[in-house]
């Protein structure tokens, strides 16, 4: 990302100045196949961050199962409030694969010929709108998982106690759910300070690296939109 930063501040002086509209954005009849795409998954954005703010952890029943190893009905109550915490991680990280899948969609269709980057996002306003969208939603979720290590904990916890009952050849119930390939997966995500940016990142990286050509024209566009979401809330028409 800061690399993408980089190219905004070389450059950003040669590009020509046009109004996006965040207020007003309606998709065309060619944008509407794609914003719809998109759409469908930014319309549960808001519930996964009201989900992850209102995350309380473990904390408590974790500390007095530890603390009382030989305690069965300890570790059980600690046993019982993590799994329904581990299932709503699982909801967060399975949004961000649609979101990269998402990305990388928008991406394709804000980077094709025969338009240049600013063209594409004077033309389809609608989904530079979107893009601003996922901008906001990745900062404001990984505001909000930086500001809770109960996340970490939580699932610290549950990776301990499903490798100590799997060495006791014991299947739980939860690992239907969450597998051990998911949980690997899910591991590797929230040990990101943060995971959704990073996700963004991997997504325009992938897509820069299968498409040969136009992968300035979609580092360039991500540093324009970074820069202009930073001042949407305080203009409801917004100048490049």
């Amino acid at each position: 990302m800061g690399n993408l930063l980089k190219v905004l501040t070389r450059e950003i002086e040669n590009y020509p100045h046009f109004f996006l509209d965040f207020e007003n954005a309606q998709p065309t009849e060619g944008e509407r196949e794609i914003w719809n795409q998109i759409s469908a998954v930014l319309q549960d954005s808001e519930s996964i961050l009201a989900d992850l703010q209102a995350y309380k952890g473990a904390g408590p029943e974790i500390r007095d199962a530890i603390q009382n190893p030989n305690d069965i009905q300890l570790q059980e109550k600690a046993w019982n409030a993590v799994c329904p915490l581990v299932v709503r991680l699982k909801r967060f990280y399975e949004f961000s694969i649609r979101l990269e899948k998402a990305l990388q969609s928008l991406l394709e269709s804000l980077t094709c010929p025969p338009y240049t980057p600013t063209q594409h996002l004077e033309r389809e306003q609608a989904l530079a709108k979107e893009f601003a969208e996922i901008l906001h939603f990745t900062l404001r979720f990984d505001e909000l998982k930086m500001r809770n290590p109960a996340i970490q904990n939580d699932f610290s916890y549950y990776r301990r106690t499903i490798s100590r009952n799997r060495i006791n050849n014991m299947h739980l119930d939860i690992e239907n759910e969450v597998n051990n390939e998911m949980a690997n997966r899910m591991s590797l995500f929230y040990a990101e300070a943060t995971p959704m940016l990073k996700t963004l990142s991997n997504a325009t990286m992938h897509f820069v690296s299968e498409v040969s050509g136009p992968s300035h024209s979609i580092c360039t566009k991500n540093g324009k939109m970074s820069s202009g979401e930073d001042k949407k809330k305080k203009k409801k028409r917004k100048k490049f």
